[in-house]
């Protein structure tokens, strides 16, 4: 699947998520999954716990994350 088709996936919508991207304007913040894979989920222990997920929304949240750091600049990010 395309970049474009990835991203495609990820939706913002104010009355969904209070406004966070989300994975196909589902309850599913694109947040939750990037957290859960650096946590050291895999793919599929994802698509276990959330059966209404697929592998490609997992792929255009790694997407959207990287179409976010492409800017030619980036302040400090503090961690929480």
């Amino acid at each position: 699947m395309e970049t474009k088709d990835l991203l495609n996936r990820i939706t913002i919508n104010p009355n969904v998520s209070f406004g966070k991207p989300t994975i196909r304007n589902m309850r599913y913040p694109v947040e939750v999954i990037l957290d859960l894979l650096s946590a050291g989920m895999t793919v599929q222990e994802i698509l276990e716990d959330f059966p209404d997920l697929e592998a490609d929304d997992i792929r255009a949240c790694l997407a959207f994350a990287v179409k976010l750091l492409s800017v030619k600049s980036i302040l400090q990010v503090k961690a929480a």
